[in-house]
């Protein structure tokens, strides 16, 4: 997460229902609502759509911004983002209350750099793992070199470098990926040879 201070303005928002959304989107509003302990009620507001996208864009879905409704300011960090299966446009955010010095628990994005040794394929079975984090150093993303790595190797989330103030929640012992060997063409059509005369030979026998 970067420690740039982003402010998005936004409006507060005293009309509901599908009808009042719609009007919104079509002026290139997004609705939204603020949740949190530190909050007495939630705070619904909107914000242009715009925005909205370039920071998720720059900062991922677990961006932290300052949320200014009118002059009055309020530290977030993005908790839901409801999509349109068509526009692929933002249609409602969920947004937390936050404050500086706090803890969260945020699914950070895990990417794989390098190749795998010749004649294997990696299989990541998790994208992210949980981790607690302070909430301005957030990291947007978690790199793991396999470079070389050989078949039948499995990397455990414990092997996954975390950057400072940010700990692991998940299990340490989960497999977040493995390196597996690929079936050459010839192996291929052997198995496939293979495969057929045995079914030849079933319907002789069977013929019998």
């Amino acid at each position: 997460m970067s420690n740039e201070n982003i402010v998005i303005s936004a409006q507060p928002r005293d009309e509901f229902g599908k009808g009042a959304a719609r009007r919104l989107r079509r002026e290139a509003r997004i609705p939204g609502v603020i949740y949190g302990q530190h909050l007495e009620n939630p705070i619904h507001f909107h914000a242009a759509l715009l925005e909205v996208h370039a920071l998720l864009r720059r900062h991922g879905s677990n961006a932290v911004f300052e949320l200014d409704i009118e002059g009055d300011s309020h530290l977030v960090i993005v908790k839901h983002v409801d999509q349109n299966v068509l526009t692929l446009n933002a249609d409602h955010i969920d947004l937390v209350a936050i404050k500086r010095g706090e803890k969260v628990e945020v699914e950070v994005p895990v990417v794989f750099e390098g190749e795998t040794a010749a004649g294997t394929q990696l299989v990541q079975e998790l994208d992210t793992i949980l981790v607690e984090a302070d909430v301005l150093s957030i990291p947007e993303e978690l790199v793991h070199s396999i470079e070389g790595l050989e078949g039948d190797t499995k990397i455990q989330v414990s092997e996954i470098a975390l950057p400072a103030k940010t700990t692991l929640v998940g299990d340490p012992e989960a497999v977040i990926a493995s390196v597996n060997f690929v079936e050459s063409n010839e192996e291929v059509v052997e198995d496939a040879a293979g495969e057929a005369e045995e079914a030849a030979e079933g319907e002789a026998a069977t013929e019998e």
